[in-house]
C-alpha cells in the first residue's frame, strides 16, 4: 500500500480508502458480519482511511464501522463521516441559500450521534454533506465546527461537494478554510482537474476522490443484462434508470476502444487514472466484500498512467448528474 499526505493535516493516509456507502444497505441487501470482516481485511491490507456518513443507511454504515473499530487492534484508522443539511439544496439551483442549512443545534446533535455509533471519542474528519457557492462567505457552520474542534469532539473539518459541481469548491480551497474537499472524479467526471485541483494544491487542501469507478460502470463488468440483476429500489437501480443505463453502456464502448488493453483492464485504468493526479490524497471506491478490497488494493503499487493517455482521455469527459 502506498501512502500520501492528507493535505496540510500531517496525516499519512492510504491512497486507496474504503468507501462505506454500500455497507449501509442502500446498494442492496448486506450482511453486517461480512461487512465487518471486509473492513478488518481492508485494515490488514494497509487501508487506514474510511469514508462514511449519517446518510448511509440512516447511520447503519457508521454502526458497522464502529463494530470493526472495536475489533481492530492494529494501527490508527482515520474515519471521515458527514452531516447532511437540514434541507437539501435543489440540484438545479446554481445559487442556493447556504446559511442556516447547518445550524448549531443540528451539527452538535449529529456529531454526538456519530460519536456514539462509531464508538469513538473524537471524529477524525467531519464533513458537510453538501455544499453551495456561497458557503465560503456564510460561515455560521464554520463557527460551530471550530467550537467542536476546541471541545475535542472533532479533529479536522471537510466538505463534500455537490455532485457534478466541482467549481463550487474552488473559492473554499483558495481560502484554505477546511482541511479537505470531497469530489466526484473519474474518467468520465474529469472537470475537477481544471480548477479545483490547482486551487487545492495552492493551500494544501486534501482532495478525497469519490466514485472512481463511476458507481460500477468503469469496473468493466457490465453487460446489457446487468441492470435487470440489480435489486429494485437500490442505489444503482435508481441511478441508471430509464435510458441512463443504455447511454452509459454506449459511452463505455467508446472509452474501451480508446483505452485498449495495453494498460490492463478497464477497472485498472480507471483506478490508475485517479491515482495519477497528485492533487488527490485518497480515492474511496465502494467496497462490500473481501474480493473488492483485494482488487482495489492491487492498484496501489506506484504505477501511474502515461500523460499522453490521460490527455487522450479528455475527450471522454461526460458531465451529467445521475446521483441525485
Amino acid at each position: 500500500m502506498q501512502y500520501r499526505a492528507f493535505g496540510r493535516t500531517g496525516w499519512e493516509v492510504s491512497e486507496i480508502g474504503f468507501g462505506a456507502w454500500q455497507i449501509g444497505g442502500a446498494w442492496g441487501t448486506v450482511d453486517d458480519g461480512e461487512s465487518v470482516r471486509t473492513l478488518l481485511h481492508a485494515f490488514e491490507q494497509g487501508i487506514n482511511f474510511v469514508d462514511t456518513a449519517q446518510l448511509y443507511g440512516a447511520g447503519h454504515s457508521e454502526t458497522v464501522i464502529g463494530r470493526a473499530l472495536r475489533e481492530w487492534k492494529g494501527s490508527k484508522i482515520y474515519v471521515a463521516t458527514k452531516a447532511q443539511p437540514t434541507v437539501w439544496p435543489n440540484p438545479e439551483d446554481d445559487t442556493p441559500l447556504f446559511r442556516g442549512r447547518f445550524p448549531e443545534w443540528h451539527l452538535r446533535e449529529n456529531v454526538e450521534n456519530s460519536l456514539r455509533r462509531l464508538g469513538v471519542e473524537r471524529l477524525d474528519l467531519y464533513q458537510l454533506h453538501s455544499w453551495g457557492p456561497f458557503g465560503h462567505r456564510e460561515l455560521d457552520w464554520l463557527e460551530t465546527l471550530n467550537d467542536l474542534r476546541i471541545e475535542g469532539k472533532i479533529d479536522q473539518i471537510g466538505v463534500s461537494l455537490r455532485d457534478n459541481r466541482p467549481d463550487e469548491g474552488v473559492a473554499l480551497a483558495k481560502l484554505g478554510l477546511v482541511a479537505s474537499e470531497q469530489v466526484i472524479f473519474n474518467m468520465f467526471e474529469q472537470t475537477p482537474r481544471d480548477y479545483l485541483f490547482p486551487a487545492a494544491q495552492e493551500t494544501g487542501t486534501a482532495i478525497i476522490a469519490r466514485v472512481p469507478l463511476d458507481s460500477g460502470s468503469l469496473s468493466g463488468r457490465w453487460t446489457p443484462d446487468t441492470y435487470a440483476g440489480w435489486e429494485p429500489g437500490s442505489q444503482q437501480h435508481e441511478m441508471f434508470r430509464g435510458e441512463r443505463f443504455a447511454d452509459t453502456l454506449s459511452r463505455l464502448d467508446a472509452l474501451k476502444a480508446d483505452v485498449g488493453e495495453a494498460h490492463g483492464s478497464l477497472a485498472e485504468v480507471a483506478m490508475r487514472y485517479v491515482l495519477s493526479h497528485d492533487a488527490v490524497s485518497v480515492l474511496i471506491p465502494g467496497m462490500s466484500s473481501i474480493r473488492h478490497v483485494d482488487m482495489n488494493v492491487a492498484y496501489s503499487d506506484g504505477g501511474y498512467l502515461p500523460e499522453d493517455l490521460i490527455e487522450r482521455l479528455r475527450k471522454h469527459c461526460w458531465v451529467r448528474n445521475y446521483y441525485r
